[in-house]
């Protein structure tokens, strides 16, 4: 170890390196990964309750090794033979995210006395909607790894409403349980880091992209041509194509990205597009250069100010500046995020495992792994239980069972179901259900995954934040492009952090995207990036990143850090269609998630992937479709 990274604290004992270091596996090696974890302290952490293991999770090792072999065409060459439980179930789901325990549950609404088995990959329920749990003198600090908040750019939907509140959750209650006021009355905004290998200098400027102001601009160590550039972005009025109409503006700004539409209309100087350049990844998943210039108006990126475009979307567009009152106010976020949602649907499937009765309490709920999967329950949840094989037993338009394999340690096992739900990832359903059509095979693999990073850290306590007053900051330079303070909500037992003197969890995110290459190869090549990166290499990222940051404010990452946990999520949102690089999106063709959706003989499909839209509440509305396509079954 180097005296650098003693100084950055990669001595010190938050957690030991999880020992298989997030590297992908050979093949060999990964049909073993099962079993080299059963019995094993699971990256570095001692205590057997997931959300509190820290280290790599997300998809964490021992996730993902079996699925990339089946993935290969390597798997069954050298699988174990299955061997049959003898369980039977009217309804099988393979994905324990929001969208599996959700349709689980519409289910059950309807067939109270059905016997239901959900199996997913991962060693806790919730997919993306993941909580993590630090603990610090006897204090629980609670952070989001994945899925954030009850929110979407369009109204959620009738069915999607239906089942939040009868969850129990309040979303009207958000005023109360978010201290809207804590940070601001310490002076603390948005800031930007300006880092040396981009800028030239590393300078902590006060200013997010919508209060980029003189100030701002004065402070940037950007050269003099760029600062005219930038304001002139920001304040002139000049339309670029003044004659043409609104529609035809549109038009033209769905074919074109922010990046080309600051190029070449406004001629701006490089540094500018740097400061935007990562604006978008957490919408996204990519900058700029893949960001159609009509959805960077939708979120009101500057340059159009005087083009007279008129509100409501234009072909192919995601986000309009204009949003409804009941989308903007339909807004609910938890310590541990959507997680919560998770939590909730696991209460209602299996009571006893997560004590508790209201949506408040449970934020504070220590759930009972040892309850999710009880032989004779009706409703049983079995974690690190990898679906490899989904396949009718005679044929799909004459059986009544669908046989599903699963490897679960290194045992592959097989029970049988009236029906299955795939509540998995599109892009992995035609390796476990080769028998599915050929075209819907294909458009399940169009649904490519966003690759994203969700890191929480606990620190000993945040004043350098209140020194530097910010609260949030912008770090393009940087593997994490983004830090802030969690969100001050206190929700029944528990209470968030008023003081910078105690501590908190600061959360970092990251898109793994590669600017200059098309949107889809961006993914790919981002996604590979994330499973060659090991823990340590992101730890030190992280130490470095809060010492150039912080460090003015008096931030020692040695010191400072209590606790840190990567959530990798290589297969992270569901893929957004983009006028840039999809025809049909603006075109008016068919979609390949209508496609991809289509439910086969007893197997129904689930998962935002369905929608083609990364929000909470596509997941739970096919979820219910999906529900109701089994349950019409015989």
């Amino acid at each position: 170890m180097t005296s650098h990274d003693s100084k950055l604290g990669m001595d010190r004992p938050i957690t030991r390196r999880d020992f298989l270091d997030g590297i992908a596996l050979t093949v060999g090696g990964a049909l073993l990964v099962p079993r080299l974890l059963r019995g094993a302290e699971i990256n570095g952490a001692t205590d057997d309750y997931p959300p509190a293991r820290t280290g790599l999770r997300g998809s964490h090792p021992g996730s993902f090794e079996a699925m990339h072999a089946l993935r290969d065409g390597l798997y069954w060459q050298q699988a174990p033979t299955p061997i049959p439980t003898g369980e039977a179930y009217d309804l099988v789901v393979v994905g324990g995210g929001i969208s599996g325990l959700a349709a689980a549950h519409y289910f059950r609404k309807t067939r109270p006395s059905a016997r239901v088995l959900i199996l997913d990959n991962h060693d806790d329920f919730g997919g993306h909607a993941k909580r993590n749990e630090f603990t610090h003198r006897a204090r629980t600090h609670v952070g989001y790894g994945g899925t954030q908040s009850i929110d979407s750019p369009a109204p959620y939907s009738s069915v999607a409403k239906a089942l939040i509140t009868e969850l129990g959750i309040d979303v009207g209650q958000y005023s109360t349980a978010f201290d809207s006021a804590l940070y601001p009355s310490l002076g603390l905004k948005a800031g930007f880091f300006f880092d040396r290998e981009t800028f030239g200098a590393d300078r902590l400027v006060r200013g997010g992209r919508r209060q980029f102001d003189a100030a701002f601009i004065a402070a940037a160590p950007i050269s003099e041509t760029a600062r005219r550039d930038l304001t002139r972005v920001l304040t002139e009025n000049f339309d670029p194509l003044p004659t043409l109409s609104s529609p035809e503006k549109k038009k033209l700004l769905a074919r074109m990205s922010y990046v080309e539409f600051l190029l070449r209309y406004w001629k701006v100087d490089p540094a500018v597009v740097a400061i935007f350049q990562a604006g978008t990844h957490e919408l996204f998943g990519a900058g700029i250069d893949a960001v159609p210039a009509q959805d960077a108006f939708g979120l009101g990126f500057p340059g159009f100010q005087a083009m007279r475009l008129e509100a409501g979307a234009g072909p192919g567009q995601n986000y309009d500046t204009i949003r409804s009152r009941e989308a903007e106010e339909y807004y609910f976020h938890f310590p541990d995020g959507n997680a919560t949602i998770a939590r909730l649907l696991v209460r209602q499937l299996v009571p006893s495992a997560i004590p508790g009765t209201t949506a408040s309490d449970v934020v504070t709920a220590r759930a009972d792994y040892a309850k999710l999967d009880v032989a004779g329950e009706p409703v049983r949840i079995r974690l690190n239980s990898t679906a490899m094989r989904v396949q009718h037993m005679v044929s799909p338009t004459t059986d009544r069972s669908v046989e599903v394999s699963y490897l679960h340690g290194d045992t592959l096992r097989t029970v049988v179901a009236r029906s299955v739900i795939l509540a998995c990832w599109h892009a992995v359903i035609p390796a476990i259900c080769p028998e599915l059509p050929l075209v819907q095979r294909e458009a399940m693999a169009f649904a490519i995954k966003v690759p994203l990073v969700y890191t929480n850290v606990l620190v000993r306590n945040w004043t350098a934040f209140e020194r530097l007053k910010v609260s949030n900051i912008r770090t393009p330079g940087f593997w994490h492009t983004a830090m802030s303070l969690d969100l001050p909500v206190s929700i029944g037992g528990y209470h968030h952090s008023k003081r910078p003197n105690d501590p908190l969890v600061v959360h970092l995110s990251k898109a793994a995207c590669k600017p200059g290459l098309p949107i889809r190869l961006q993914h790919r090549a981002g996604r590979k990036e994330l499973f060659e990166t090991s823990f340590e290499t992101i730890e030190r990222s992280v130490r470095e990143q809060f010492a150039r940051v912080l460090g003015p404010g008096g931030f020692d990452p040695a010191r400072d850090i209590l606790g840190l946990t990567v959530n990798r999520w290589p297969h992270g949102y569901a893929y957004q269609y983009n006028s840039l690089y999809d025809d049909f999106w603006i075109d008016g063709g068919e979609q390949p998630c209508a496609v991809a959706r289509r439910p086969f003989g007893r197997i129904a499909i689930a998962n935002a992937d369905a929608g083609a839209y990364s929000y909470t509440d596509a997941a739970i509305d096919h979820a219910h479709r999906a529900a109701q396509e089994v349950l019409a079954l015989a």
